[in-house]
């Protein structure tokens, strides 16, 4: 049997020596969309922080493949962060630059790519997230929905292996939000990617997930992991009240 692409033991997530989260554990198979799901202020984006190196664990592992993630050698860690690509809520766009160089930065720091194979490279990865046209424009303007779209444009660049999303619907209209959910399931199929949601909008959740983990606030420790509609039906009671805030799931995926 394969590894799991991502495995977090027994970690414990906070500031200042506070736990937030403790006694979190899950795997995630390769090529799966996993939902981190919860109410505000849980630690749901906490966690994608640890996962990612912005924030360190309080106790607990973090695994990628067969490494430990918060315990390896400096360029072994660097390695495994660039196979990560990160959509952060506003998009992280850097604003004195185009969509186009905001795309390309990333090929220009880590490869050796010439300018017209960067130039290429951008083109493409703004075809796949619907923007061609939009490389010469500045993020203020387009769009929430389209600095979203350019903001995934970006953390596809290096073709990563894992894609993380910090609440990629926030803000967003139903529409940009559907479009945005379709976009990262075909990211998940063009580029063969493990995908790791944050997110509390159910409609991303039943539409994306394959499997989701719910964060309790109250008890400050994980309470449910599975498929979104086995854990309607089955669920604990507030699991079940959380994802049964007036969303018809019947046309969607689980």
């Amino acid at each position: 049997m394969s590894l799991p692409r991502i495995k977090v033991e027994n970690l414990s997530i906070g500031y200042d020596g506070f736990a937030v989260m403790k006694d979190i554990s899950f795997e995630v198979g390769e090529g799966e969309v996993f939902v981190v799901m919860g109410a505000s202020g849980c630690g749901k984006s906490t966690l994608l922080r640890t996962m990612i190196g912005l924030q360190p664990p309080l106790g607990g592992a973090i695994f990628y493949g067969e490494k430990d993630f918060n315990n390896a050698p400096a360029g072994e860690k660097l390695e495994m962060l660039r196979a990560f690509g990160v959509l952060y809520q506003g998009g992280a766009l850097w604003s004195a630059m185009t969509i186009a160089e905001n795309i390309a930065l990333p090929m220009r720091q880590f490869t050796s790519l010439s300018e017209n194979d960067i130039k290429e490279l951008v083109e493409l990865k703004l075809a796949l997230v619907g923007l061609r046209g939009f490389g010469s424009f500045y993020p203020s303007e387009i769009s929430g929905g389209m600095r979203k779209r350019a903001g995934l444009a970006r953390a596809i660049a290096l073709d990563p292996k894992i894609l993380f999303f910090d609440e990629p619907s926030a803000g967003l209209d139903p529409i940009s939000s559907r479009r945005l959910d379709e976009l990262i399931l075909e990211m998940r199929y063009s580029l063969g990617a493990t995908i790791v949601v944050v997110t509390h909008e159910l409609a991303s959740i039943f539409t994306i997930a394959d499997r989701a983990i719910y964060l309790d606030s109250k008890t400050r420790a994980p309470t449910a992991i599975g498929k979104p509609k086995e854990l309607l039906k089955s669920g604990s009671p507030d699991v079940r009240m959380f994802l049964n805030r007036g969303v018809d799931t019947s046309s969607n995926n689980g």
